[in-house]
């Protein structure tokens, strides 16, 4: 019996940018999808994402960013009424000490701006690494892997790396990559996580990566079981992309919310 050889440094490289090339085919549409139009906004909405969609996050920032326009606005924050507005999003008695805190944090050391370096990032209240990346790669165009739930579970599917700790994670799976590119593969792998690669039933038989992800067969290799489980506006798309029948893609999956 035969036994493959263990992938190469240089392989698993070679490997993850044949991955990343091809995300940017399947998801030319990948972006945050947390709706901001600042890096305030942006601190704000990823804080109120915690165990939250962002669909519902979106839902409710409109009214809240309409209210408080200002890092000083949220440091004098009236408590009931910014618990009541950000409710929805759940842990919301957590999450307005958060912004208040931050509020006030921006206001007494940044002159109410919030900064675009890691490292004063991640001294803010309820801005961890993994938001700072968030807010430096869209909000100051600097790159930065964001490394969230789905990142992580896809990233370890296609043996990129065997860390646990996001920070590990972050730094292995950069190394494989230009620097250029961190931020939008973030968002592409992110993508591909909410609407193909899911954590229970990933839709192996629908995916763009069959031949370079080593869990292939992990979810239903059947096209058409596979094409069920897509998600989101462009799951017909994506069923297009392999050779699947659009059509086996059901109407409620398009509709769907993306995890």
């Amino acid at each position: 019996m035969t036994t493959s050889s263990p992938e190469t440094d240089l392989g698993r490289t070679r490997r993850a940018r044949r991955i990343g090339r091809a995300l940017a085919e399947t998801h030319p549409d990948a972006h945050c999808e947390l709706d901001h139009s600042n890096a305030l906004e942006l601190a704000v909405a990823t804080i109120l994402s915690a165990q939250c969609t962002d669909k519902k996050v979106n839902e409710v920032t409109p009214k809240l960013f309409a209210r408080y326009r200002t890092a000083a606005d949220y440091a004098g924050a009236d408590r009931a009424e910014l618990e009541e507005l950000i409710r929805p999003t759940g842990f919301y008695r957590n999450k307005t000490s958060s912004l208040i805190n931050l509020g006030r944090a921006l206001c007494d050391r940044y002159d109410g701006e919030v900064p675009g370096r890691l490292t004063d990032l991640v001294t803010l209240p309820g801005i961890g690494r993994k938001t700072a990346n968030v807010i430096l790669g869209n909000a100051f165009g600097v790159p930065g892997i964001t490394v969230d739930t789905h990142f992580q579970r896809l990233v370890q599917r296609w043996k990129l790396t065997s860390e646990t700790d996001p920070v590990k994670i972050e730094h292995a799976v950069g190394a494989l990559f230009p620097k250029r590119d961190w931020t939008m593969l973030s968002h592409r792998i992110i993508f591909h996580g909410r609407r193909v690669c899911h954590a229970r039933k990933p839709a192996c038989g629908a995916c763009t990566l069959v031949k370079l992800c080593p869990s292939y067969g992990t979810g239903p290799t059947d096209p058409a079981l596979a094409a069920k489980l897509l998600k989101g506006p462009r799951a017909r798309d994506l069923a297009a992309a392999v050779g699947i029948d659009p059509d086996l893609v059901p109407q409620q999956a398009v509709v769907a919310e993306v995890p």
